[in-house]
């Protein structure tokens, strides 16, 4: 009997679609049924070949070299993970196999996942395309039986390998030239670069700002009421601070008279559904989590607990044909503290509201909403809970009446001039009955009981002093929502290129913007302090650096623009690669013609165990490290790695330095602790043993950023050839 290969993009999925299919029979890679072979990728087993695949010339990195344009660009097994490729070959040129079904992620990359693994093992059978936002078995089975035929997605692939290969011919181009050109491990590309320019331009906002001191004059009525001066253009602040003391004393000792009151029944409807961008922006603001880490919690939800769908959506909008299926979700989640707004959901039908239901507004996948599996919710972690509680709120949310108030606007005067005051009085909770137990932000002031002529007698006048601010720094969070509109970051001859960055999603896409800035976090072009984003020395030198097309996102965009007509039939791969490689020779060239220097102004007076050259103090996203100076190298030293406990003193959390039982707390304010002494308090308190284990709880997924980066690893090798 002739059989069916689904390729899946991960092993946890593959055992999902296993399952449904009842395919029991588990082999090296695999797992077999009566009539399916399931098997899967470990994310991309293939790859675009490095520079040496195509002359031993480019072994060694030489500025004369550059640039490097090969003809057609080959694909390479990864050799990590050769293993499962060899896996999935053996099993789609069985004999017995009459066709295949693609059924890893339904987008760009995960398209190009399954492509590349077939164009590499060069099969020829049908092939077909399973199309699916969640994982559940209902959803399984459903895109079973609606399967596609491949080539529906042909222009897809072809975007994919486009973008692909683009960013090859620009990114290894601009790497070796800036690299090579001023001996530094400098690397560009036409994302991180000009996410990279955003936190400059912001920073120059910041130092170009001058605050200005402002004056405003309150008046306090003996019921609670404050009211604010406005004078003509409606305007509260004075920048003079002798004309508000003059304003103020011909005020003092006056009546306040009521002259209008405005009351209107006002609504709000509830916010968007989320979509990954959004959602990794609340999270960062409310819990402090990384952009990597809210999409890889959102990863376990999507494919370990099934109670939420594909995370890695650019819509906030779901398709009518979701609409039918939305009471199952609700009962699904409705457990625990979401059971009261569930039940008040499922007492009525729910309507398709155009808040939250259009069709033209969902691209490859839905907003990020609660699957119809039942949620349990003590198997969640902490962090788990964290995020599906923000996703179930948010879905609840849009599924509730609006909140209503009514808007009262006071106006009244004293002397001739004006005074505003503005309160609510909530008639109707609606949504943001989901969110009472939520910190939000304090409401207006109640007004009531006051009829137009009231009077008060003498109200408490006071001078209130106040200073402009400047815009805030960037955090990961508002960075993650700059990288999807970065309009207001265009310079000003670029503002013509807003609507088309709009229309093609800005930097990046919301699979890949997290990992972008994890890499500008490895390579040392910025750094956090507290929750805020700061450039490196190395970071501004960057920018001074490259040419000034990869510091825009205006590249991005035109490229994201080409990548969609491709993908839509109407631009061929091949023009599109053409312009890349006439680009790639520009950029080149700008930088072979570069006058300016590299100083490095990290240089410490210790040298490198490998190569004896002076190293370099860098500060590493959880701590401070020495990297050595010489791009060949790439050997690393920590310094002090940051970790979650806290000082006795000033309670701020506190960095680990030394080895073995020379480990020593050690803080900003001064206090040092040995560890074998943190342990013995921490007993002290009453609490368990702080063990080497509880240390290592403090450190973890903190060694990564002490490990070689992927560019430092492959120099290496090149200078043990």
């Amino acid at each position: 009997m002739s059989k069916t290969v689904v390729i899946a993009e991960k092993p946890s999925v593959g055992r999902d679609i296993a399952r449904v299919l009842k395919c029991n029979k588990k082999g090296n890679g695999y797992i077999e049924g009566p009539s399916h072979i399931v098997t899967w990728a470990l994310g991309h087993l293939v790859t675009l070949a490095d520079p040496e695949a195509y002359d031993n010339k480019y072994k060694t990195w030489k500025l004369d070299e550059l640039p490097m344009l090969p003809d057609n660009l080959k694909l390479v097994v990864i050799k990590k993970t050769g293993k499962q490729f060899q896996a999935v070959k053996s099993q789609v040129i069985r004999k017995d196999v009459k066709d295949i079904v693609i059924a890893t992620d339904a987008g760009r990359e995960g398209e190009l996942v399954a492509r590349w693994i077939l164009e590499k093992v060069r099969v020829n059978k049908p092939v077909k395309r399973l199309w699916i936002s969640s994982v559940t078995d209902q959803a399984i089975k459903q895109g079973f039986q609606n399967l596609k035929p491949a080539k529906q997605y042909e222009n897809l692939y072809q975007a994919a390998v486009a973008r692909s290969e683009a960013d090859w011919y620009v990114g290894l181009n601009a790497t070796r030239a800036l690299t090579t050109k001023f001996n530094a491990q400098l690397s560009s590309g036409r994302v991180q670069t000009p996410t990279l320019e955003m936190i400059a331009t912001r920073e120059k906002e910041i130092n170009q700002f001058k605050p200005k001191k402002y004056y405003q004059i309150k008046a306090k009525t003996n019921d609670g009421i404050t009211l604010s001066w406005r004078n003509s253009k409606n305007e509260s602040r004075i920048f003079d601070q002798s004309k508000a003391q003059q304003l103020l004393s011909s005020l003092k000792n006056k009546d306040l008279s009521v002259k209008k009151i405005e009351k209107k029944n006002k609504k709000t409807f509830a916010p968007t559904l989320y979509d990954l961008t959004d959602l990794q922006r609340d999270a960062n603001r409310i819990f402090g989590f990384s952009g990597k880490q809210t999409l890889s919690i959102m990863q376990k939800l999507y494919e370990q607990h099934k109670v939420l769908t594909y995370p890695r959506t650019d819509s906030k909008y779901i398709s009518t044909d979701i609409v039918p299926t939305l009471k199952e979700r609700v009962a699904s989640c409705g457990v625990g503290p979401y059971a009261k707004a569930a039940n008040k959901i499922k007492k009525q039908p729910i309507k398709a509201h155009k808040s939250f239901v259009d069709n033209n507004k969902v691209s490859d996948h839905h907003a990020i909403i609660p699957t119809e599996e039942p949620v349990y919710l003590s198997k969640l972690s902490d962090q788990e809970q964290k995020i599906y509680d923000l996703v179930i709120k948010r879905f609840l949310a849009v599924l509730l009446p609006p909140f209503q108030f009514e808007h009262i606007q006071l106006t009244a005067e004293i002397a001739g001039e004006t005074f505003t005051a503005s309160g609510r009085n909530v008639l109707d909770q609606g949504f943001k009955a989901v969110y009472v137990h939520d910190t939000e932000e304090v409401d207006e002031q109640k007004i009531s009981n006051i009829s137009e002529k009231h009077v008060w007698k003498n109200p408490n006048l006071t001078l209130v002093e106040g200073e402009t601010k400047p815009p805030e720094r960037l955090t990961e969070g508002t960075l993650l929502q700059a990288m999807e509109n970065p309009a207001k970051f265009l310079q000003q001859d670029e503002k013509h290129a807003s609507k088309t960055l709009q229309q093609t999603g800005g930097l990046g896409t919301v699979a890949t913007r997290a990992d972008i800035i994890e890499k500008l976090f490895n390579t040392f072009y910025m750094e956090k302090r507290g929750k805020y984003l700061y450039l490196t020395s190395k970071g501004k030198q960057l920018l001074d650096l490259v040419p000034s097309d990869l510091r825009s996102p205006l590249l991005t965009a035109e490229w994201e623009k080409k990548l969609t007509q491709i993908a839509q039939g109407q631009l061929k791969k091949t023009a599109f690669i053409s312009e890349i490689k006439g680009y790639t020779k520009q950029v080149v060239h700008q930088v072979k013609t570069s006058d300016a220097r590299y100083k490095h102004d990290n240089m410490t007076g210790t040298k490198c165990p490998s190569c004896g050259k002076l190293m370099l103090e860098v500060n590493g996203k959880k701590g401070r490290m020495l990297v050595c100076q010489d791009r060949e190298c790439g050997e690393r030293k920590p310094i002090a790695k940051k970790t979650n406990a806290r000082c006795p003193n000033c309670h701020k959390r506190m960095e680990m330095r030394g080895q073995g039982e020379g480990q020593t707390f050690s803080c900003v304010c001064g206090y040092r602790e040995k560890l074998s002494t943190f342990q013995k308090r921490k007993e002290k308190q009453g609490k368990n043993k702080a063990t080497k284990r509880d240390v290592n709880k403090y450190m973890k997924k903190q060694d990564d950023d002490f490990a070689n980066t992927a560019l430092a690893d492959a120099l290496a090798k090149l200078k043990e050839k």
